[in-house]
């Protein structure tokens, strides 16, 4: 099928207002894109990792509803812009795949590179992840995908389970891998996203040491869990995942204002540290309480 897609070009600062007008507009994906050519590797934490100027690219069914939708929006952000929005026509294609032909290498922490795949990785050292997230979410552009990536970098992983919970593209449960933990469980309710999951373990050669499964199946514990999801699930899991982790948990998802509730229902299993904060997104980790 074609799509209507709607190009704003943003300062960093209202890029994340833009993008959450956009999802409530009801855009089927959204991309932030260079809209210049600067060059990004992933800042320290409490950083701005966009580029100065952003290009988001939002997708609208082509067809009555969804050019009303593209319409009332763009009206509504014109004001906010220094140049106009651009509604256009996009002929039938892979879109949920056009990020390849934009996205870059990109540092996370000390050593974890994430690549496209198919794409030439600067790193001389270092830990490189290639990826093809194909209908799943998780490239590492989003701030909460980064915080985890991050957080799993500085990680002493060496032989033992992680846990991702909510995989995506797989992007954490490889990562860890790569970063040396001995085997990873990967869960996820979209069967695409286990879809992309596998594709991407193979195409990294730890295919062998990762665990794919849906939520409904049984799940062994882990010494890591990282769960990369939303607020409310994140508040509803709280008693599962906490039984699931001996060790550690990273949690994100969350926005700045929901850290306090969250935290508040895992501090009884976990001696919470200080959550870091990107782009008003928050990653919140600490250690399981001894029992």
């Amino acid at each position: 099928m074609s799509w209507l897609q709607l190009v704003v070009v943003s300062a960093p600062d209202t890029a994340e207002n833009i993008e959450q007008a956009l999802q409530e507009a009801g855009a089927a994906a959204i991309t932030l894109l260079d809209a210049a050519d600067d060059p990004i590797l992933e800042p320290a934490p409490n950083s701005t990792p966009l580029w100065p100027r952003v290009r988001i690219q939002a997708l609208f069914a082509d067809d009555a509803s969804g050019r009303l939708q593209a319409e009332a929006v763009a009206a509504r952000l014109a004001s906010q812009l220094a140049t106009a929005p651009r509604l256009e026509l996009l002929p039938e294609q892979p879109w949920e795949r056009m990020w390849l032909a934009h996205c870059r290498p990109q540092l996370f922490g000390q050593r974890l590179w994430i690549c496209p795949q198919g794409q030439p990785c600067p790193a001389e050292q270092g830990i490189v992840v290639e990826l093809d997230p194909g209908l799943a979410f998780g490239t590492g552009d989003h701030p909460t995908t980064a915080l985890c990536l991050s957080w799993l970098d500085g990680q002493s992983l060496a032989g033992k389970t992680v846990i991702d919970y909510g995989c995506g593209s797989g992007i954490l449960a490889i990562a860890a891998l790569k970063l040396g933990a001995a085997h990873a469980i990967a869960i996820d309710h979209d069967p695409q996203a286990l879809e992309a999951t596998h594709a991407n373990a193979a195409a990294n050669q730890v295919a062998t040491r990762l665990e794919v499964l849906a939520p409904g199946a049984s799940i062994p514990p882990a010494a890591i869990v990282v769960a990369n999801i939303l607020a409310r699930p994140l508040l509803d899991l709280a008693a599962d995942l906490a039984t699931l982790c001996s060790e550690q948990i990273a949690l994100s998802g969350l926005l700045n204002h929901q850290g306090a509730a969250v935290a508040a229902a895992y501090a009884p299993y976990f001696d919470l540290d200080p959550p870091i904060s990107r782009e008003d997104w928050l990653l919140l980790s600490g250690r399981r309480y001894s029992a």
